[in-house]
């Protein structure tokens, strides 16, 4: 990437920590997640968004939600695969509410993923939805039950999450590219 790429920034550290906290607290209001709560992250993108957002659910009310992690290679539809380590889900997730954890919604379609690979390991009583961003642009019917940032980007942008498991000085949330620019990867 070069230094002539548009860069929007979205939120910084202090800001992230911010987002990460109200989060939190979205997640723990319905009267369903005081019991059994599970926060599965997304294997790349989510996985420090809820690693961070279990430690402030333990921080906020006494009790640590399981958190797993979810590798969805096997259930995408676009041939998109990487090399990552195994789903590691520390609980039956039958019965119990089960919130996706991802950095970014964009279509739909790694939501959509994950929603298979869920209900293949049980009958959540339910499912939601949390994203650090919704940038739009859907191809699927799919909302975030809890957003930290809805920012509505172009096809030819680019969001970047740099989040650490703990917060730090590098964590950002940046928009890249846009019209026509070299840059043009999305996320």
């Amino acid at each position: 990437m070069t230094d002539a790429t548009p860069r929007r920034v979205l939120a910084r550290r202090d800001e992230i920590v911010r987002i990460i906290s109200r989060l939190a607290q979205q997640i723990l209001e319905p009267e369903d997640a005081q019991r059994g709560l599970v926060l599965l992250g997304i294997r790349r993108g989510g996985e420090a968004l809820a690693t961070r957002i279990a430690a402030e659910i333990e921080r906020i009310s006494g009790r640590a939600p399981a958190l797993g992690f979810l590798n969805i290679n096997l259930y995408r539809d676009d041939r998109v695969t990487h090399e990552l380590p195994d789903s590691q889900i520390p609980v039956d997730v039958s019965g119990r509410v089960v919130v996706i954890v991802d950095d970014v919604l964009y279509t739909g379609r790694t939501i959509r993923s994950a929603l298979d690979a869920v209900t293949d390991l049980g009958r959540p009583s339910a499912i939601r939805l949390c994203v650090l961003v919704d940038r739009g642009l859907r191809e699927l019917p799919i909302q975030a039950d809890y957003a930290g940032r809805i920012s509505p980007t172009t096809p030819d942008e680019r969001v970047k999450v740099v989040l650490s498991p703990h917060a730090a000085a590098t964590d950002e949330v940046t928009i890249h590219g846009g019209l026509g620019s070299a840059d043009a990867h999305t996320a």
